[in-house]
């Protein structure tokens, strides 16, 4: 009896690390909605303000992840993510019947966008795409199937066990050190003609900008490897970049529905 009571425990510790493991860590959200503020315009700030109730788009960021505790919500898990194989487009590769990121990201605008949507759905789903907005900017959301976007690729962080996706969720973000607030504030300037390009295209060009990335992740580390300082030395200005492009692409949506 004790050993089939550990093995449920085992296998529910499993299944819920598998949910557990897909996002940016708060910070990495917070500062990605921290950023879109700063590029929306005036009335879709007005907007966004009454629609949420004075909540910051940081604030609610972190909405998506929190509603996992509760099964009800159980059919939007798959769409924090994407599968793809590093050799195929999104348009090729095979779906989830359940929806994904591109398609949850869809949805929460359609929904934003209809003149018969709830109050209440509008919230709902206004915090969600914050969410999701920012998961399509990480790129182990991108990734393949087979891994569970590099969530079964175990590696050490500066001598402590942790996977890849881990890594790119919240070490190396953490080890930086900094709120979200400040990696807000510490954006990098850019110009004008920067800012037009990283808003151009669709939320599919979006995958295909984070998927270029997802191939050279998957490649930064082997099994087993250590990552420490040379790994954040590296990889750090990326995660940085990645979020301002969230915050930034967030912000081009929003304006679209609100502005």
């Amino acid at each position: 009896m004790v050993g089939r009571f550990l093995i449920v425990i085992f296998s529910f510790i499993l299944s819920t690390e598998s949910f557990s493991n897909d996002v940016w860590g708060p910070t990495g959200h917070r500062a990605t909605g921290e950023i879109a503020e700063k590029y929306l315009t005036r009335k879709a700030k007005k907007k966004i303000q009454k629609l949420l109730k004075g909540e910051s788009l940081a604030f609610v960021s972190t909405f998506a992840d929190e509603i996992k505790s509760d099964r009800k919500y159980s059919k939007f898990f798959p769409w924090h993510y994407v599968n793809m194989s590093l050799n195929k487009t999104y348009g090729i590769s095979a779906k989830n019947k359940r929806g994904d990121l591109v398609t949850g990201i869809e949805y929460c605008i359609e929904v934003l966008k209809s003149k018969e949507s709830t109050l209440e759905d509008k919230q709902f789903y206004l915090k969600m795409l914050v969410h999701f907005m920012g998961d399509l900017h990480q790129p182990l959301h991108i990734g393949r199937k087979e891994d569970k976007g590099a969530n079964t690729i175990q590696v050490q962080w500066h001598g402590k066990g942790t996977n890849l996706h881990r890594v790119w969720d919240e070490d190396l973000i953490n080890q930086w050190g900094m709120s979200y607030l400040e990696l807000a504030k510490n954006e990098k300037c850019l110009s004008k003609g920067e800012i037009k390009k990283i808003k151009q295209g669709t939320v599919v060009d979006w995958v295909h900008d984070t998927h270029k990335l997802t191939k050279r992740v998957y490649d930064s580390a082997e099994p087993g490897e250590n990552l420490r300082y040379r790994y954040s030395y590296v990889y750090m200005p990326i995660v940085r970049e990645q979020l301002q492009k969230g915050g930034i692409r967030l912000a081009k949506i929003l304006n679209e529905i609100f502005g």
